[in-house]
C-alpha cells in the first residue's frame, strides 16, 4: 500500500487514527483502518499500539477490533463541556427552556449509556432532578431511543440483543422486537418520545442534532411531569426544538 496516499504530518497520524476509531460508531478492524486512511500496516500497528498503551483505544475481547476507551470518551465529554463551546450552546438551551417553560437537555452517547452534558432547569417548584453528568439507560428515554434509532442497524441490533431491557416502569419497552419497531418509527419521523418509560409521571420529547455530514451527534430534549404537560403538549413544542437543534448544530459544528 502506498503510505503517501494520505500524507499526514507525524504528529497528526495518531490523531487521525483515533478520530477514525471514534467516528466509526462500531468496532473497527486494522484492515478497515488501512483501507480508509491509506497508512502502511507497520505504521498503523505502531500508532494503534501507542494509542492502546496511552489508554485511548481498546480492543473488543472476541473480535479484537478497536473501540474508543473510557479515557477517550471522557475526553469527548470534556470537549463538549468546554466553556468556549458550552456558553453559546447553553444560551440556546436557555432560550428553548424559556419558550417551552420546561427543563431542556443536551444528551450524547457514553459507551452503552447516554449522558446529559448540558441542561437548563425549569423554574418550577416541582421538577425532575437529573443533573448534568447523569447516565441514562439504553432503551427507555426519548434521547437514548433517538440515538439508538440512528445507529447502524447491525451495531444497534447487537447492542439491544446483548443488553437486558430492564423494566423501569409499567410502560418500559422490554421486548426487543417492540423496541426495534419503535426505533424505525423514530428514524422515519425524526422525533422520539418517552411515555413514562423511564420514570412514572415523566414524559419527554427529543430531536436530533446533526453534524455537517448529516450524522446524529447528540440530541436536544424537553421533559416534564405528566401532571403539567401531556405528550400532545410536548409535540406542540416541536418547532421550538427543531429551531434549537439547527442553532446548536451551527455553534457546535460550523
Amino acid at each position: 500500500m502506498d503510505e503517501e496516499r494520505h500524507s499526514y504530518p507525524t504528529i497528526m497520524r495518531g490523531f487521525v487514527v483515533l478520530e477514525r476509531v471514534v467516528q466509526a460508531h462500531k468496532p473497527i478492524s486494522t484492515a478497515d483502518l488501512m483501507d480508509e486512511l491509506g497508512l502502511a500496516k507497520p505504521t498503523l500497528n505502531r500508532i494503534l499500539q501507542q494509542l492502546e498503551e496511552e489508554g485511548l483505544v481498546e480492543r473488543e475481547p472476541v473480535s479484537r477490533r478497536y473501540i474508543p476507551s473510557l479515557r477517550a470518551r471522557a475526553f469527548s465529554r470534556s470537549i463538549m463541556s468546554n466553556h468556549a463551546l458550552s456558553a453559546p450552546r447553553h444560551a440556546i438551551l436557555k432560550v428553548l427552556s424559556q419558550e417551552v417553560d420546561e427543563t431542556c437537555n443536551c444528551t450524547m452517547l457514553d459507551g452503552d449509556h447516554t449522558v446529559y452534558f448540558d441542561r437548563v432547569e425549569a423554574n418550577w417548584p416541582y421538577r425532575i432532578q437529573l443533573p448534568v453528568g447523569s447516565q441514562l439507560p439504553l432503551h427507555c428515554t426519548a434521547s437514548r431511543k433517538m440515538l439508538l434509532a440512528h445507529m447502524k442497524p447491525k451495531v444497534r441490533d447487537k447492542l439491544i440483543n446483548a443488553t437486558p431491557l430492564k423494566s423501569y416502569t409499567s410502560f418500559t419497552l422490554t421486548d426487543p422486537s417492540a423496541l426495534l419497531e419503535e426505533l424505525e418509527k423514530i428514524r422515519h419521523e425524526g422525533i422520539a418520545f418517552d411515555r413514562e418509560e423511564f420514570m412514572e409521571g415523566m414524559v419527554a420529547i427529543a430531536v436530533p442534532v446533526r453534524d455537517q455530514s448529516g450524522s446524529v451527534c447528540f440530541t436536544v430534549s424537553v421533559h416534564a411531569p405528566k401532571i403539567r404537560k401531556t405528550l400532545e403538549d410536548l409535540r406542540m413544542y416541536l418547532p421550538f426544538l427543531n429551531k434549537a437543534a439547527t442553532a446548536l448544530a451551527k455553534v457546535q459544528f460550523e
